[in-house]
């Protein structure tokens, strides 16, 4: 590549996060002359998706302090309980490293998100495959005693259950007693309507969401942890509003459908936001704009810290000064989008979110069923772990197959999260 040193630019922007190179793309299509960079040498910023040398890489970037997010980051392989260790034909072996597209943080993207117009207009969802989130599932089991709970070691003895998340799944569930399914299906009928949330907002917006349930629709903790979940929310169930978690499970209740019968949600395949990101930035060039990894911004002169420019009469953004990382590069551009603020402190507990990532030596194939009649097979599910006390978050499992594009075939991924307020014997 040529280089970029004493060129002029409408707009630079860093980082290759899915914001920004839905930004870049935007700006070069509308005339702009605009520079992309990105000091990594992947794209998606936060939402990268790394293949196995790529993770071990990032992994240690973290170990000696590459991150102002991420205060520590570690790879383990845990010995499988079942293997021999005499031989090694019985242990499950990874692929190579190409066969894995791990994504860092993979979210699932609501068929009634706005993002999804986004990229239908932009023309880029031609060079994308979606596949289908399908059940959510819910870890049940009887309440642990407070010294079980409190031991990261017990093993879980539960089963899954699959939530019943629309009218006609609760009708069909002969596990639910009438009475609750009564009350389950008017709650449900409450959510997916907008028009009628101002009649319970008024008295409930901003008391706990628990309290409603209990108290309106007399729903126990097992109906209020299926309806808990579709929130998706990582804070403690107490401090959720009825506000918020109405929006949420409208958005959840309204998706389902839109796009094929029994799912709400897709994700991209190939590793998730990050292949969303790395098409907008091919798309980008295409329009003339210029994306450039592995190289970000070092420092920003201000125009008055500068030569002056030459008398105009037009109303132009004067231009700033860059330096590159590369040290002998300059460049200048009148818009410059970039992260200048400092991160929130790693020190704070408030602020922290807790990742677990894992392969599994196993296609989980029940996970995967179709979650009605008619619908695509599911390439992802959600799978959540209640807390039982009112103060703790939840713990949600995203679980993709490898029809992802994202693991080797005979496995799986799935990556855990839970917010730092929750105690701290409480493992993933």
């Amino acid at each position: 590549m040529e280089s970029l040193n004493n060129t002029e630019w409408d707009v630079l922007i860093s980082g290759t996060g899915l914001p920004r190179s839905l930004l870049a793309l935007a700006l070069s299509r509308s005339g702009k002359k605009v520079l992309h960079v990105d000091r990594n040498d992947y794209y998606g910023g936060a939402e990268a998706a790394l293949s196995l040398q790529e993770a071990k890489k990032w992994v240690n970037d973290i170990q000696i302090g590459g991150s102002s997010t991420i205060s520590d980051a570690v790879i383990e392989k845990p010995e499988h309980p079942l293997a021999d260790s005499s031989t090694n034909n019985s242990r499950p072996k990874l692929g190579f490293s190409r066969a894995y597209s791990i994504s860092l943080s993979p979210q699932i993207i609501y068929t009634r998100s706005n993002l999804l117009p986004s990229l239908v207009s932009s023309k880029i969802y031609r060079q994308l495959e979606f596949l289908a989130v399908g059940s959510w599932w819910l870890y049940t089991s009887d309440e642990p005693s407070s010294q079980s709970r409190n031991n990261i070691k017990s093993p879980l003895t539960g089963k899954l259950y699959k939530i019943p998340s629309s009218r006609e799944d609760v009708y069909k569930d002969t596990s639910i007693p009438p009475r609750k399914k009564r009350s389950l299906m008017q709650f449900l009928k409450l959510a997916a309507n907008a028009e009628n949330h101002s009649l319970v907002l008024e008295e409930w917006g901003q008391k706990p969401f628990l309290e409603l349930l209990s108290t309106k629709y007399k729903l126990e903790s097992r109906f209020q942890e299926l309806l808990l979940t579709l929130t998706l929310s990582t804070d403690p169930p107490q401090t959720i509003s009825t506000a918020y978690a109405l929006q949420q499970i409208h958005r959840h209740l309204t998706s389902i459908g839109m796009f094929g019968p029994g799912f709400c949600a897709v994700i991209p395949k190939w590793g998730g936001l990050a292949e969303v990101a790395q098409v907008a930035c091919r798309a980008q060039a295409v329009g003339g704009g210029v994306y450039v990894l592995n190289k970000g911004i070092h420092s920003i002169s201000s125009p008055t810290e500068t030569e002056p420019e030459a008398p105009s009469t037009s109303n132009q953004t004067p231009l700033s000064t860059v330096q590159l990382e590369s040290g002998d590069e300059n460049v200048r551009a009148r818009w410059i989008i970039t992260s200048q603020q400092p991160p929130p402190s790693l020190s704070s507990p408030s602020n922290a979110v807790h990742h677990l990532i894992a392969i599994i030596a196993s296609p989980l194939p029940s996970l995967f069923s179709a979650p009605s009649e008619g619908s695509p097979p599911p390439a992802a599910t959600i799978v959540s772990f209640p807390s039982h006390q009112p103060d703790t978050p939840y713990i949600y499992l995203t679980v993709h197959s490898s029809d992802t594009g994202e693991c080797a075939d005979g496995q799986c991924t799935s990556l855990s999260f839970i917010s730092s307020t929750s105690p701290p014997t409480l493992a993933l």
